[in-house]
């Protein structure tokens, strides 16, 4: 049976102050989580009931067999998170400052191991078959991860949904005009591009959010997801523009929104939800984990995505 989502790319292990509004220097304890964009983005869809795996790779340490055993607690299958003999497995620190500050902190030198992901770690008969695949714009920020994902979506052919979320952080990369060039060589073979302002702009220049629309379009992609914060969330198709609007919550930590709104996004793209539909859905994820301290550990159920937007749950 072919998985519902494979993503493939970073994984790390998150440790959040348990002091809000403190700086590091000051923090005196911290909570664990598992962390890493594509991988909290399989958490979320793994919470729906979808079938999900996670490509990545870890370090031969105790991190990395948390995160094998946090994988399988979330139902997301592991036999793909390969171990790399000598990187260390990655840890992430921030700081929380609400409702809009979490600066970043990653431990990830001198790379990140699932940077070393090859050939030999991916099936690509699954990848292929696989109803969503989720690359990300980190993965290509280093060999041989770069190549490794870039053929692993060349070797799918651009079947439908073939994501590839813009994912940039500046500190991997040496230029925005290299993560640029990366970007739309992947996105060349993607069927939904999903990014925010920011890396959207890094892929494909500077304009409002319906400009860099239609330029994602003029890739290739079918859909074009572009995040605007609190001015929400716009989609475009060849037959749709539409701008949904955000969610208001109680912002506790921002930084797991975006992986929420992924997962919510595949959960509604399998279930064959109407498009705005699963964009208004996905909004309200991002904004429940919003709300939370942690990322992966705090993915909603459907029914509580729905209780958020006061709705009952589709049935289909």
């Amino acid at each position: 049976m072919a998985y519902d989502l494979i993503t493939i790319g970073r994984v790390g292990v998150d440790l959040y102050p348990d002091q809000i509004g403190v700086h590091l220097a000051d923090v005196k304890s911290f909570s664990k989580f598992l962390g890493g964009s594509p991988t909290n983005v399989a958490v979320a869809a793994a919470r729906y009931g979808h079938r999900c795996a996670v490509v990545t790779k870890v370090g031969a340490d105790g991190f990395g067999d948390y995160v094998r055993k946090a994988l399988t607690g979330f139902d997301v299958d592991n036999r793909w998170v390969s171990t790399d003999p000598t990187l260390r497995t990655p840890v992430v620190f921030c700081e929380i400052f609400p409702p809009d500050h979490f600066p970043i902190l990653f431990y990830r030198q001198p790379k990140g191991p699932d940077l070393n992901l090859t050939l030999a770690d991916v099936d690509l008969d699954e990848a292929a078959n696989a109803s969503i695949l989720w690359t990300t714009g980190t993965g290509l920020c280093e060999e041989p991860s770069r190549t490794t994902t870039l053929e692993v979506l060349e070797q799918r052919g651009r079947r439908r949904y073939t994501i590839h979320d813009l994912d940039y952080r500046e500190v991997f990369w040496p230029s925005p005009a290299e993560a640029g060039r990366w970007q739309r060589q992947a996105l060349s073979h993607a069927t939904v591009a999903v990014g925010n302002r920011t890396e959207c702009a890094v892929a494909v220049g500077e304009g409002s959010a319906e400009t860099m629309g239609r330029r994602l379009l003029g890739l290739g992609v079918e859909m074009a997801i572009v995040k605007m914060g609190p001015d929400g969330v716009l989609v475009m198709t060849a037959d749709l523009q539409e701008v949904v609007a955000p969610v208001s919550i109680e912002v506790v930590n921002g930084l797991g929104a975006g992986d929420a709104f992924g997962g919510a996004l595949c959960h509604g793209l399998l279930e064959g939800w109407d498009l705005v539909e699963t964009i208004r859905f996905a909004n309200a994820a991002g904004a429940y984990v919003a709300g939370q301290l942690a990322c992966a550990d705090a993915m909603p159920t459907e029914d509580q995505v729905r209780e958020l937007l006061g709705q009952k749950r589709v049935t289909t």
